[in-house]
């Protein structure tokens, strides 16, 4: 593979259970917004950013997304799928599986099917393992120091507090808080790391532990517009985001 092809993957496997009853006959990456499904809407957007070789992982329903990309010709792209239909693996455990339908010299996108942005992913930097944040309420925050180096995760309204940051947990007034936004970069220096992971974990326990050793950053993304459309009454949101 040339080292200007773009890699990425698409979390689809989920069971969509906050998008019931729609997911009770389909998978969540196929309810549509705009009169398309979730997956085209972030394929589409890979695509325009120059990515070629896009990695689906697939659990509920896979068979409709397997002959949705069929009928559609891959959209012109190396779409490989990682069958999750036995067991699903959680984030973490889903890149590790997927990991040898890449090249593992090069970085992996990793995009949830679910979130609608506005982000430019062509200006990303994918030097380092990087995760896409912004500043916006929510209850669990990461944990960044002043140069965007990730030390710890934390919920603000259980006090919780996880990452390296734990040995120091009444201190982290100084660190910044920004939201997580589903869409972060995956890069080579951490592949070896996830041969000592379970078959299934959360990939943000991962990231957690890595911090303490290893490089990991945020991309704190300006006038961020995003979209989880994780629940039914965020259709109606979804398209009106899509129609701005």
């Amino acid at each position: 593979m040339c080292a200007e092809m773009k890699q990425a993957m698409i979390f689809a496997a989920g069971l969509g259970t906050r998008l019931k009853p729609l997911t009770d006959t389909m998978p969540k990456a196929l309810v549509r917004v705009g009169g398309q499904p979730l997956l085209w809407h972030v394929i589409q957007k890979l695509k325009h950013a120059g990515y070629e070789r896009i990695v689906v992982n697939v659990h509920h329903f896979a068979g409709q997304i397997v002959d949705y990309l069929k009928a559609n010709d891959n959209f012109g792209l190396d779409i490989r799928i990682s069958d999750e239909s036995e067991m699903l693996l959680e984030t973490g455990g889903g890149i590790k599986k997927a990991l040898p339908l890449f090249d593992p010299t090069e970085p992996i996108l990793i995009h949830n099917v679910d979130i609608l942005s506005n982000l430019d992913l062509t200006s990303l930097p994918t030097d380092a393992p990087l995760l896409v944040v912004s500043q916006r309420q929510t209850k669990r925050y990461l944990l960044f120091d002043d140069d965007l180096r990730l030390q710890g995760w934390t919920n603000i309204e259980t006090g919780e507090v996880k990452g390296p940051i734990i040995h120091h947990p009444s201190d982290i007034s100084h660190l910044r808080k920004l939201a997580f936004s589903g869409i972060h970069v995956m890069h080579p220096s951490l592949y070896p790391l996830l041969e000592d992971w379970p078959e299934r974990f959360p990939i943000m326990d991962f990231y957690l532990k890595a911090c303490g050793d290893n490089l990991i950053r945020g991309y704190e993304a300006k006038n961020l517009r995003l979209l989880d459309v994780g629940k039914l009454d965020t259709l109606d949101k979804a398209e009106e985001f899509i129609s701005l």
